[in-house]
């Protein structure tokens, strides 16, 4: 006899069933084929309705470029420091507003051509057959879109739908915007190609585009975009600075017009190849403009001189006067003329002092060579701070907020105080060459004065006349170095690779990437659907996890029926369901005898909850031993819910209940039915306490009059994880059939029945799996199929018993090719 003490329980194990996931995921074939059906689907509009978007680069150069012209002789000095100094403002100003401002008002890029495809507008700047010549002086239509098609190679129309009488107009000279009034309409004109158009909302020249074929009838859309909204976009230039050689830097664009972004790169590094040289030439700028003023005041010197000289000559003997005085008059032009430079050093520094301490625009110092002063030093930090400065106006354009210009102020206050302390140290050294000058004039004025008063004016007036000469030739000197100097400079910023385009730089959309990534979704998103189905489905799938959360035997394996009645057996007896049942049949004999039960046999069929398919096993497992002529009796007792009678076409008006209050006796509530050896009595009348009839002394004489007269008796009862009434009915049975149905009995429920187990409330438990599909979606079966005949349906078990078609639409197909022809 089976004993509960043979079986051994534990608790439930949250494991990961990684076979059962992927042969569960296999039967979800259709979602994963609609998944890549709709991903495909999605990339495809993707890739058709998405404008392809382009990279263009080109490459500069960033050096010291040293004039030719400048050499070891030449005293105008121009030093602008080191390029590592220049390649951040440079990447700087390449982002500035008012560098693009330049560049766009340069392209007259705030006028976009597009033509209407299919899916969305296409730039077509440079394929169009026309280009655009605004007059920035006039007003232009904003934001509206004009259609311009080309009538003939001489005539276009232009058609402007007007859809409200308010509308702005916008001058690129000084970027106002107004509003105007026109009529609401659609304004439709023809001009021809080269004409000047003066409309009071339109003021522009078409011309032909050469490298373009001139397609007419083609419909070319124009439109005026406000100014600072186009250069806002342009800012966003990329600009990289090369990691392995800091002097170059590359400059990139994105867009869907690769004519445009070539125009855009090359233009905006030749605007900045001209500015660069230009902010160069300011030292020389400056220098030729302090000359100049020095220039004027000297020639006036040198006309009065000359005019004193004149008259001296007119009344006197110059050559007698000439002799005596020719010693003294080299003496007095070599002091003179070194006293003459050491004072123009000092009043140069002074005024450079006074400068740096009042001033916040040091753009326009000269060069301190225009003085003579030749000091490196100060050199090299008046063309420093001539830069600093000029960066720091560019500033204003790029950078708002004080932070950007903590860097170059700091800059700019190191390098004011390297110049003070050089140009005082420089004072110093020469107020003494100047007293030195002062002595040595003093002590040979004092000698000059001992000549005759002739000779004396007449060296005070050659003294004058030849210093004068001397201070003219030397500034028409360095200004004429200022000017080759200006003349020969270089850009600091060349060419490497101007922006070209060669075919390629497609960025996106990539098509293949987006079909691979289309591959992957459409795959991974039902796979996380069906993983988390996976692990929100709390039901029985297979075998294997009845093995895992019970050692409890399994009976039998139960197929799902395909008719609408519960007489699966007896409608159609070779069918591969009611071998399963004969299986079970085979089973239950083999548990009778291990147990020695002698004379009638009964049975108990249990459930945990209702819809599990005890009735419908109480039914066929009856209805097997009825027809092996066997005398057997199914017990309705599911006295709360009674279902056994509708197959077999009884009614419900007596039974159990009748019986176990005492109404009827025992043969009057036994109903025979359409099978032969088959007896059923019904529950009856549902009553108000069902659980103290079957507790009553009545159920047992019911059972004991029973065993007298069938050799089998089923006990059909309610599910035992809602009501107790199985666990009081146990004591009349000899083996308990606990009812698990596929996809539908929770986990949990075997844990409660392993509990009930251990407590010894159930004895002889054993448990049918109902509702097996042998499906992957329902996990594996291990080897049972349908039970011990069920699998024999398309295989082994063919002539066997009756075919029936599946359902799985790859077996339906196996089934109608191959075997159906049978």
């Amino acid at each position: 006899m089976l004993d509960i003490k043979d079986f051994s329980f534990f608790d439930t194990k949250n494991s990961f069933d990684f076979k059962g996931f992927l042969i569960k995921t296999t039967s979800y074939w259709k979602w994963f084929v609609i998944g890549l059906i709709i991903a495909f689907s999605i990339a495809h509009q993707l890739n058709v309705r998405k404008q392809k978007i382009y990279g263009i680069e080109t490459t500069i150069a960033i050096k010291e470029e040293n004039n030719p012209f400048f050499t070891t002789n030449t005293s105008l000095v121009f030093n602008w420091g080191g390029t590592s100094d220049k390649v951040q403002m440079i990447s700087t100003t390449l982002k500035s507003r008012s560098h693009n401002e330049l560049v766009v008002d340069k392209l007259q890029f705030y006028v976009d051509y597009f033509k209407q495809t299919k899916y969305f507008l296409q730039d077509v700047y440079g394929d169009a057959p026309f280009k655009i010549t605004l007059d920035k002086n006039q007003d232009q239509l904003l934001s509206q879109f004009i259609t311009v098609k080309m009538i003939s190679s001489d005539t276009y129309q232009i058609a402007i739908p007007f859809q409200n009488s308010n509308q702005s107009v916008v001058r690129y000279s000084d970027n106002s915007v107004k509003p105007i009034t026109v009529p609401v309409k659609q304004f439709i004109r023809r001009f021809k190609v080269g004409q000047t158009v003066n409309l009071p909302f339109l003021h522009w020249r078409l011309d032909l585009n050469e490298k373009a074929d001139l397609a007419l009838n083609e419909e070319v859309l124009v439109r005026f975009n406000p100014f600072d909204e186009t250069v806002g976009r342009y800012q966003g230039i990329k600009v990289i600075i090369d990691e392995k050689a800091g002097s170059i830097l590359k400059l990139g664009m994105e867009g869907t017009n690769k004519n445009r972004m070539v125009d855009y790169l090359n233009a905006t590094v030749n605007v900045l190849i001209d500015r660069q040289l230009e902010n160069k030439n300011k030292f020389a700028e400056n220098t030729i403009n302090f000359i100049d003023e020095r220039l004027v005041e000297m020639e006036k010197q040198l006309k009065n001189s000359g005019d004193d000289l004149k008259d001296f000559s007119r009344n006197n003997s110059i050559l007698d006067v000439e002799d005596k005085g020719a010693n003294f008059k080299s003496q007095l032009f070599e002091l003179d003329t070194r006293k003459d430079e050491v004072e123009r050093k000092i009043a140069y520094l002074n005024q450079l002092k006074d400068y740096l301490r009042n001033s916040v625009d040091y753009s326009k110092l000269p060069a301190p060579t225009v003085a003579g002063i030749s000091e490196p030093n100060i050199g090299t930090n008046v063309a420093k701070l001539i830069e600093l400065s000029i960066q720091r106006s560019e500033l204003v354009y790029s950078a708002k907020g004080q932070i950007f210009y903590e860097r170059i102020d700091n800059e700019i206050g190191s390098v004011k105080k390297v110049l003070l302390e050089n140009a005082n140290s420089l004072k110093t050294l020469l107020q003494y060459d100047l007293n030195s000058v002062n002595t040595k004039l003093n002590g040979l004025e004092a000698e000059i004065k001992k000549m005759p008063e002739t000779n004396q004016a007449y060296l005070n007036i050659s003294r004058k006349y030849d210093l004068s000469n001397n201070i003219y030739n030397t500034f028409l000197q360095k200004r004429s170095e200022a000017s080759i100097v200006k003349a020969a400079n270089l850009s600091d910023i060349q060419f490497i690779d101007p922006a070209k385009d060669v075919g390629g730089g497609l960025l996106g959309p990539k098509t293949s990437v987006n079909y691979v990534l289309a591959f992957f979704m459409g795959l991974l998103v039902p796979l996380v659907i069906v993983f988390l189905i996976f692990f929100i489905n709390n039901t029985i799938q297979n075998i294997g996890d009845i093995s895992t959360l019970t050692q409890l035997p399994l009976l039998g394996i139960i197929g799902v029926k395909h008719s609408d009645s519960n007489l699966s057996v007896f409608e159609r007896p070779k069918s591969a369901l009611s071998e399963s049942f004969r299986a079970i049949r085979s089973s239950l004999q083999f548990l009778y005898k291990k147990q020695s039960v002698e004379g009638a046999k009964t049975l108990m069929l249990t459930s945990s909850v209702s819809g599990e398919g005890k009735t419908f096993c109480s039914i066929n497992i009856a209805t097997v031993f009825a027809l092996s002529e066997k005398k057997t009796i199914i017990v309705g007792l599911d006295l709360r819910k009674p279902k056994i009678f509708d197959d077999f076409n009884i009614k419900n008006d007596i039974g159990a209940v009748n019986y176990l209050i005492g109404q009827k006796k025992l043969e009057e509530v036994i109903q025979h039915t359409h099978v032969p050896y088959l007896d059923v009595i019904t529950s009856g009348p549902i009553p108000p306490n069902p659980s103290e009839l079957i507790l009553g002394d009545s159920m047992k004489e019911m059972m004991a009059q029973l065993k007298k007269n069938y050799d089998y008796i089923i006990l059909d009862t309610p599910p035992v994880g809602l009501v107790s009434d199985a666990l009081e009915l146990a004591q009349f049975c000899d083996v308990t059939l606990y009812i698990v149905r596929q996809n539908f009995t929770k986990k949990e429920m075997l844990t409660l029945l392993n509990n009930r187990a251990k407590r010894g409330e159930l004895n002889n438990i054993s448990i049918i799996f109902n509702g097996y599909e042998n499906k992957a979606k329902y996990g594996v079966g291990y080897g049972y199929g349908y039970g011990y005949g069920y699998s024999y349906g398309y295989g082994y078990g063919s002539g066997y018993h009756e075919d029936e078609e599946p359902n799985g639409f790859f077996a339906k197909m196996y089934y109608r090719l191959f075997k159906r022809k049978k």
